[in-house]
């Protein structure tokens, strides 16, 4: 298990190294920060949500009596995690042969490869599986046969199904929900307020989704210490947002957010559109010879990573806004956070950020006048422009 926040080796050569990932999964958030780390990314865990099981939940129950006593026509599996925890509470009730000889005789439809492999650990056949993974194909497919007068049973997974139950309502279906677990707040709520802090004040490059709730878990907490705004703006401009699939990206799509998905809505391809996207989104200058790269919270210098504290990140930042400009001494001042009115600070700051940089030549000093990126000749040309 990796701790809440965690730096990659600054050694290490890849894609992430530099930058800063906020993970909001509660399920599988080992396996999603692991692969984060692996490409060299901090990360900064902080479950947005938790995952309560509903085995001694009433609705469960009655659900399932249900749907053993009054026989549907289709039922629909939507998970994995939830089908699993769906038969094993009927086995804790006294109920799980039934309940299996129940799916055994109806229309079982399997959302994807993993809830496949669920129905057949559980001794079933699933009739059907949509190759795309798509709730959206399933809906397709139900409507295409007729759902009027069939009773459906859908295994709900906690995110919401856009007009899923009410177009097979409108079709004529009776439709019946298995709510197999539920989300909730988690119980310690100090890493999400830590994530949002860091959110707001871009000490984060991206941010992880893969689940609708999680999504609105974060917002909910953002309105509450009222960072909402702010954490929009962060996600408009700053903060990738990097959600698994288009389900997930709808909470932010309502509040106007663009989001970023990978084509399969796996881990691994969510990993590796961050390792395509974030570079992309880095600036790189060419400065006294070297080509330097501008990340969250490191510098690659001719693809050598620098570490470089947060107060040296601010300056660079302001003084590549505007490369081979001179930036006045107060311009950088109001950079630094907390720095106060003393100027001495910028020159503490800049004394640390060469250091870090290794480069003592890459900033040059204008005497009485402020600092400078050092931009190459045939740069300067290009950046006087801009």
């Amino acid at each position: 298990m990796y701790d809440e926040k965690q730096r990659p080796d600054p050694g290490r050569q890849s894609p992430l190294a530099g930058f800063t990932v906020g993970v909001t999964a509660a399920r599988r958030a080992d396996e999603l920060g692991a692969l984060l780390q692996r490409r060299g990314a901090a990360v900064l865990h902080a479950p947005a949500l938790r995952i309560v099981p509903l085995s001694d939940d009433s609705e469960l129950l009655a659900a399932t009596k249900g749907l053993i006593d009054q026989a549907p026509d289709v039922v629909v599996a939507t998970t994995a995690i939830g089908f699993r925890g769906w038969v094993e509470a009927a086995e804790g009730w006294g109920l799980g042969e039934p309940l299996l000889d129940r799916l055994r005789h109806v229309e079982l439809l399997a959302r994807g490869p993993k809830v496949k492999g669920a129905i057949r650990a559980a001794g079933l056949t699933e009739e059907w599986s949509p190759s795309s993974e798509s709730m959206a194909e399933v809906l397709d497919r139900l409507l295409e046969e007729g759902v009027d007068g069939r009773r459906i049973a859908i295994q709900l997974h906690g995110e919401p199904l856009p007009g899923f139950v009410e177009a097979l309502r409108a079709g004529g279906a009776e439709v019946v929900g298995v709510p197999v677990y539920r989300w909730m707040q988690p119980e310690d709520i100090g890493p999400v307020d830590r994530l949002l802090d860091a959110a707001v004040s871009r000490g984060l490059d991206a941010i992880t989704f893969t689940s609708a709730p999680a999504a609105v878990s974060l917002l909910n907490r953002a309105e509450e210490r009222g960072q909402l705004p702010e954490l929009l703006a962060a996600l408009h401009h700053d903060v990738l947002p990097a959600c698994v699939g288009p389900v997930t990206a709808l909470p932010l799509q309502a509040q106007g957010v663009d989001t970023v998905q990978p084509e399969r809505f796996r881990l691994g391809p969510l990993v590796q559109l961050l390792c395509q996207e974030l570079p992309n989104r880095a600036r790189s200058l060419p400065i006294a010879g070297h080509r330097v790269e501008i990340r969250g919270h490191a510098v690659l210098v001719d693809g050598d990573l620098k570490p470089v504290p947060p107060a040296g990140m601010s300056l660079l930042r302001a003084l590549s806004r505007r490369p081979g400009w001179v930036v006045a001494r107060a311009e950088l001042l109001r950079a630094l956070p907390g720095a106060g009115r003393d100027e001495h600070a910028v020159e503490t700051a800049m004394a640390r950020l060469r250091t870090a940089l290794g480069a003592p030549k890459l900033i040059q000093t204008v005497v009485k006048r402020g600092y400078r990126l050092a931009l190459d000749p045939a740069a300067d040309a290009k950046y006087a422009d801009m």
